[in-house]
């Protein structure tokens, strides 16, 4: 009777047990992170005889979580890829729809050179003039306003960047915690604290890319991507964010030996807005402003080749910052470094640094490089300057072996472009110089064109005259009494204090042809046509782009960038449901598989208790049949 009654009440516990974790599962089938539990049984040993052996009853030796760590690794690795691919499809969506909201670039553009077709029709018209100054009033107002919220995106970048970090940090400390619990539980398989330690690796993998490993003590171990630790058994590691080296308004992300881990991070959202800050925006940024430089430059360029209504030369239209050039807080020398830009058709959208080996070699011991780290060819020029991808660069003090700056040529050149000129007379409608032969020339030359070459030579306007002798030789006497001398060669022009003469035909000995200043045609519109043209006049990448097609190239670069984006977003939201598809499949709770297990649990318990109502009743009667013999 003994053994019957233990067999029920083994058979009463194992059931009882069941059914409290069949309702545990039903209780959290809808709670993030939590596995199906199932009861683990084995039979209870028993006495044996020579002829057969009793069972026991049952014993619950465990309750076992449904786990698979290929499945749960694939779960947290396809988080990793769809937090990335969100947090850049967001981030290039905001980027695209700066660009449409911010003012029509394309058509203030548009606007700003028809200004000039304009003045080009009425030269004389003020009017018409302070109309086209106000189309650069306007265009100004665009690039500066799409610069500032380019700008204010980085802001937000960086702060999220520092943010992101503090989360790991908090995620990475309590997954350490949990480890310490764990490792208290011993072999009780704490199931709970394991779906809560899961469920962080996976919110810290959408965090950015992990790799983790489970110890022996049943501790996990999490790494980063850039192959650092962030938990080691019941110690977290932590991260830090903290200023660029060469810029304090960009955050950089250090390790816990405070060793700079920026470049070597990847996957979910903090490898995601490193990844889109440094490969989108900071391009994005850089284009618009090689733009508006471009912009700058070509126009004032051409502005200063004209006169204006006051017959004087053409001053600048616009005026735009310099290179930014930025230490690094690690240089120990005294140098200070400056740029300009010197050539706008060979100016890049890279970012450089400058950096002084002290080896003494012909670059005066500097090298240059892309951000990116791709090596730059430097010139030493005969003043003392370098030169290279259309920048110049000065260097006064003492530059100690190691130090470095960050050359940013473009960067904030859109929020620093405005408007110089304010009087409407000052556009320069008519062209600088005229040339014209002598009445008494009996050659067949004639003036073709004289064009502007160097506007920022003294003698530009002091008027010259060029006479031929024998043999095609010609002397240029300039009106501060300067001369030069060359031979005529057919197709060729004459040189001479910036300007350049193109003549056709044969000039005679004894011809000559005067050059002046413009003074007499103050309301002809060479000039003005010319600055029009400028829409379609290549000016950067060595003259083949202009500036309207620089602003089509960069609203192409973003558009690509967000097509890119949301076409992965796709991709990985459908690796990620197929990830958790076939994790859930294994660990998820199946409420009709669980209402069933809860009937056939209920069951065993009713049975259990019979075994043991029967055992109990058994007893009563053997003891009533003693008690009647006796």
């Amino acid at each position: 009777m003994s053994s019957l009654l233990n067999i029920g009440i083994s058979g009463l516990n194992a059931a009882e047990v069941a059914l409290s974790t069949v309702s545990n599962n039903i209780a959290n089938a809808s709670t993030s992170g939590y596995s199906e539990e199932s009861v683990q049984q084995v039979e209870t040993l028993g006495q044996s005889n020579s002829q057969y052996t009793l069972g026991s009853g049952v014993n619950v030796v465990a309750v076992q979580r449904a786990y698979s760590q290929y499945l749960t690794s694939a779960l947290w690795s396809s988080n990793s890829g769809l937090q990335n691919a969100t947090t850049t499809n967001n981030l290039t969506s905001t980027l695209n729809s700066l660009l449409s909201n911010s003012g029509n670039l394309q058509t203030a553009l548009d606007n700003f050179y028809s200004g000039f077709s304009n003045v080009a029709n009425t030269p004389g018209s003020s009017s018409v003039r302070q109309a086209t100054l106000g189309d650069a009033s306007s265009l100004t107002s665009v690039y500066n306003t799409l610069g500032q919220q380019l700008g204010q995106q980085s802001t937000q970048v960086n702060q999220q960047i520092g943010d992101t970090v503090t989360s790991i940090n908090d995620l990475a400390s309590q997954i350490a915690q949990l480890n310490g619990q764990i490792a208290a539980a011993g072999n009780t398989n704490p199931n709970s604290l394991l779906d809560q330690r899961d469920n962080l690796v996976q919110q810290l993998a959408g965090l950015t890319g992990i790799s983790a490993s489970t110890n022996s003590d049943g501790a996990v171990s999490v790494y980063t991507s850039a192959g650092e630790t962030l938990v080691s058994g019941t110690q977290s590691y932590a991260l830090s964010s903290g200023s660029n080296q060469y810029d304090p308004t960009s955050t950089d992300v250090f390790d816990s030996s405070g060793n700079d881990i920026t470049s070597q991070l990847s996957g979910g959202t903090l490898g995601a807005l490193i990844s889109y800050r440094n490969t989108v925006l900071e391009p994005a940024q850089n284009a618009l402003g090689q733009s508006a430089i471009a912009l700058a430059s070509s126009v004032n360029a051409q502005q200063a080749q004209g006169l204006d209504l006051n017959g004087q030369q053409g001053q600048p239209i616009f005026s735009v910052g310099s290179p930014g050039v930025l230490p690094s807080s690690n240089n120990a020398g005294s140098a200070s470094v400056s740029a300009s830009i010197s050539d706008v058709s060979q100016l890049t959208t890279s970012d450089y640094i400058l950096t002084y080996t002290g080896t003494g070699t012909g670059t005066n011991g500097w090298s240059l490089s892309t951000t990116g780290g791709q090596n730059v060819a430097l010139t030493a020029n005969s003043n003392g300057t370098l030169s290279a991808d259309g920048l110049t660069f000065s260097v006064s003090g003492t530059a100690q072996t190691g130090d470095s700056y960050e050359i940013e040529p473009t960067r904030n050149a859109a929020t620093s472009l405005s408007v110089s000129l304010t009087n409407p007379s000052g556009i320069a409608a008519a062209a600088a110089l005229t040339a014209t032969a002598a009445t008494s020339n009996t050659g067949t030359g004639a003036v073709s064109s004289i064009s502007v070459t160097d506007a920022s030579n003294t003698n530009l306007l002091s008027g010259a005259t060029v006479t031929f002798g024998a043999g095609g030789t010609y002397t240029v006497t300039d009106g501060a009494g300067n001369t030069t001398t060359g031979t005529y060669t057919a197709g060729q022009p004459i040189t001479a204090d910036g300007w350049s003469l193109n003549l056709s035909g044969t000039p005679a000995s004894g011809d000559s042809f005067s050059v002046a200043a413009n003074t007499n045609g103050l309301n002809s519109n060479a000039n003005a046509t010319a600055l029009a043209a400028l829409a379609n006049t290549g000016v950067l990448d060595g003259g083949q782009t202009s500036v309207v097609d620089s602003y089509a190239n960069l609203t192409t670069q973003i558009g690509d960038a967000g097509s890119q984006a949301n076409s992965e977003l796709t991709t990985q939201t459908d690796l990620y449901s197929q990830a958790e598809s076939n994790q859930q499949s294994l660990a998820g709770v199946n409420l009709n598989q669980e209402a069933a297990s809860l009937v056939q649990y209920q069951q065993a318990y009713q049975a259990s208790a019979q075994v043991i109502s029967t055992a109990q009743q058994l007893f009563t009667n053997l003891i009533t049949a003693i008690q009647d013999g006796t």
